[in-house]
């Protein structure tokens, strides 16, 4: 009986040993295929900020909260199963997909540059939510109601990006890091876009504070300091999530091409990036990240320069087209 325990302890520990490594396996490929999707996390926290402009400090955290759960939904509700099954039964399809929205990451980039260097129409979707009017409450959903479009959008690009950097493995593994990715990104973007919008504030109630000095003249120095230094933030917040987008798009595009045998620019790319590395031994990784970022987003830059022209003559009055057929039927 006692060497039958013995047995049977050893085997609950084996299985418990089995099950903290799968734990680890999965936390770890979690983290490694969120980073694949930083880019676009950026983006999604540079965007996200604008939708509480004119509204109540008091509403402000609470249509962020509607905006996170709303995204929340997209991921979990719809794009993580949408994810599995193409995972399951149709593969093939994941690289054209990934590439399809690596293509609209180097048109949102490029658009936000030209809009930047030749100002002109506001964006259709960037304007959305910005005109709308009505009672408080109307504008309130119609704004996280195009929040919650916008991330979509990127959520769906996100979780594409977080498939394709799996490695291959069980169905339930791969449930489970899309799921934590999901939850993680999550809570991470619109933590930070809730500290963002309230930063203001606090630097505000800092800069008002009747403690006396020292301490007193620190914190309202500190505070007015926030104060002046959100809107920079904000502006520097915007240039990271563009740029991001830009080299991100073209990164995806670029290995997308090597998937289909055209490995000519992943090739220069790489060979431009071990050249200049080798020039500065000291920050080898540094220099070779940086040389194959400015490549991808060369490339995301051209692709999404030569789709504006396309997306504002060719698709939107076909867009416009259906819409009007679709309200008139």
């Amino acid at each position: 009986m006692s060497v039958g325990l013995i047995a049977l302890l050893d085997d609950v520990a084996f299985m418990v040993r089995g099950a903290a490594a799968s734990l680890d396996d999965v936390a770890g490929q979690a983290a490694k295929a969120g980073t694949k999707a930083a880019g676009v996390v950026i983006d999604d926290a540079a965007v996200t900020p604008r939708y509480v402009v004119g509204f109540a400090a008091a509403r402000e955290l609470p249509i962020v909260g509607k905006i996170a759960l709303g995204s929340l939904k997209n991921k979990l509700l719809f794009l993580l199963p949408g994810a599995l099954a193409l995972s399951a039964f149709a593969p093939w399809a994941i690289t054209p997909l990934l590439m399809l929205g690596g293509a609209y990451l180097c048109y949102e980039g490029a658009e936000k540059v030209y809009e930047a260097l030749f100002p002109h129409r506001a964006h259709g979707h960037e304007a959305e939510g910005q005109g709308d009017t009505g009672s408080d409450q109307a504008r309130e959903d119609s704004r996280v109601a195009s929040a919650i479009k916008t991330d979509f959008i990127l959520s769906a690009e996100i979780m594409a990006i977080t498939l394709a950097a799996l490695p291959e493995g069980s169905f339930w593994m791969r449930a489970a890091v899309l799921a934590i990715v999901a939850l993680g990104i999550t809570a991470g973007v619109y933590g930070a876009v809730a500290l963002i919008v309230k930063a203001d504030d606090a630097g505000l109630a800092l800069a008002r504070s009747q403690a006396g000095p020292p301490l007193g003249t620190l914190i309202r120095g500190l505070g007015r300091g926030v104060v002046k230094g959100m809107p920079i933030l904000l502006k520097l917040l915007a240039i990271v999530g563009t740029a991001a987008m830009i080299w991100v798009g073209g990164g995806i595009l670029m290995h997308g091409l090597e998937t289909y045998g055209l490995s000519g620019p992943a090739h220069a790319s790489h060979e431009a990036a071990v050249s200049a590395a080798s020039y500065v031994p000291f920050a080898k990784g540094l220099v070779a990240w940086l040389v194959t970022a400015m490549a991808s987003g060369l490339i995301g830059l051209v692709v999404g320069g030569l789709l504006i022209p396309l997306t504002s003559v060719v698709l939107a009055p076909a867009w416009r087209s259906l819409s009007g057929l679709w309200r008139r039927a």
